[in-house]
């Protein structure tokens, strides 16, 4: 069993004031969004340009804080909702889903694509690279403040969290969605992006990418107590909603192959004139 290094939750304490990992861990993957779309908004195929980069940026932070926290009050905090509907006012008790995040980007993005004209399928392909870094980057945050810990195990690399009223053994998969959802994701999306693709498939890719990636790994963390097992009395809520996003993501990709390759006898036959 590995122990679990003295990590405190809180980065810096001005009086009243308290700064959590977690919220630093946010502020860098938006840094790094921010870094990562100036660098490829110059690529010949982008639907970015550069001067729309700060903007962007500024539309997906306030999908992702409010659709995070409207997303865990539905998706996971319903009773708590219910019982004090000011609790979604309260972010600093934490609460944050990503699939919550990702309808409040999509719709951010919607606006955003209006605003600036910009295609939406030709943006989601932009915008879907730039995000795997802050989920790998928001699981360490989890991983810090001692929550969303794993299943009970005895493999050697397991661990017991202080903050765990059970003092179990589990499984650290905190840092198992790390290198899944957010370093491997970002490989296979930063590989796949590379070279110009038809309009949705990249967000196909992300799509089909973390809704599998995200599955596998609900096997080792713990169901929300006040949830448990769902589906078939093994399923969790996290794999419940992952299994649209693998779906669709097949769906993105198969009709951004199929309207491409139609695509392209018109193209000859034009040349051919």
């Amino acid at each position: 069993m590995l122990p679990y290094p003295e990590l405190d939750p809180v980065a810096l304490s001005l009086g009243p004031l308290t700064v959590h990992w977690y919220g630093l861990t946010y502020l860098a993957g938006l840094a790094f969004a921010w870094w990562l779309a100036a660098r490829r908004s110059r690529l010949p195929w982008t639907a970015v340009q550069r001067d729309q980069v700060d903007d962007l940026i500024f539309y997906a932070a306030l999908g992702v804080v409010l659709g995070g926290r409207v997303g865990y009050a539905l998706f996971y905090g319903g009773e708590k909702l219910l019982q004090d509907p000011t609790w979604i006012l309260r972010v600093w008790q934490g609460g944050m889903s990503f699939h919550g995040g990702l309808l409040g980007v999509l719709f951010a993005m919607y606006l955003f694509a209006r605003r600036h004209k910009i295609g939406f399928g030709s943006l989601m392909d932009f915008v879907a690279p730039l995000t795997p870094v802050g989920l790998a980057l928001g699981r360490l945050g989890n991983f810090i403040g001692q929550e969303l810990w794993g299943r009970p195990t005895d493999a050697p690399w397991a661990m017991i969290f202080p903050r765990d009223p059970l003092q179990l053994a589990r499984h650290p998969s905190q840092l198992y969605q790390f290198a899944l959802e957010g370093v491997l994701l970002f490989v296979i999306m930063l590989w796949f992006s590379s070279r110009e693709r038809p309009t949705w498939s990249v967000a196909g890719v992300f799509a089909l990418g973390y809704g599998c990636l995200r599955f596998i790994a609900e096997f080792f963390r713990e169901p929300d107590r006040h949830i448990g097992f769902e589906a078939m009395g093994w399923m969790t809520r996290g794999q419940l909603l992952s299994l649209p996003m693998v779906v669709l993501g097949l769906y993105l990709i198969a009709m951004a192959y199929r309207n491409a390759n139609g695509a392209a006898p018109q193209r000859k036959a034009k040349g051919a004139k």
